[in-house]
């Protein structure tokens, strides 16, 4: 049975300890998640989450003046309009809105792909207790199995945890 262990830390160095000891007996990153007042970035290697924000600001970037240029293209066919003699199609006439499109694309990616990875679009626990988080205090949620939490807690303790509290299951 899965049980959620809740500690909470006072400095960040504690909680750094405390994830690499909780790794080290078994806890995966997937299982650790870290809250706090304030933005927190820890050194590398302590709970590393790789994001693919930049990529997805470029594909998107990139679909977005791809579709916007072929778009232009396609209309500029379909619908011919008398041009005195240029050209139907000008990549110098569409620049400006092929840039703007790209730009779009670039924002509208990055943004979606802000919501996937911050897990505002997708709960991966939607049973997982939040905590509430007091001023100058980190909390640290472990998802564990009900055996393993005894030690786990022990572990947080040793590493500072002021508090350790056990939620869900027996």
């Amino acid at each position: 049975m899965t049980v959620y262990l809740i500690g909470e830390f006072r400095d960040k160095a504690s909680v750094a300890q405390a994830i690499r000891v909780l790794r080290d007996q078994t806890a995966t990153d997937a299982d650790l998640d870290v809250f706090s007042e304030e933005p927190m970035e820890f050194r590398r290697g302590v709970l590393d989450r790789p994001s693919r924000m930049s990529l997805a600001a470029v594909a998107g970037g990139i679909g977005f003046g791809l579709a916007a240029t072929a778009f232009i293209w396609f209309a500029q066919h379909d619908y011919r309009l008398p041009t005195g003699g240029m050209p139907v199609f000008s990549l110098w006439a569409t620049g400006v809105i092929t840039f703007e499109m790209t730009m779009l694309g670039a924002i509208v990616s990055t943004f979606a792909c802000f919501l996937w990875e911050s897990r505002l679009l997708r709960r991966r626990d939607p049973g997982a207790p939040v905590p509430e988080v007091e001023p100058g205090a980190l909390c640290l949620r472990l998802r564990c199995e009900s055996e393993a939490a005894a030690r786990a807690a022990e572990a947080m303790r040793r590493a500072g945890a002021l508090d350790v509290q056990r939620r869900g299951g027996a």
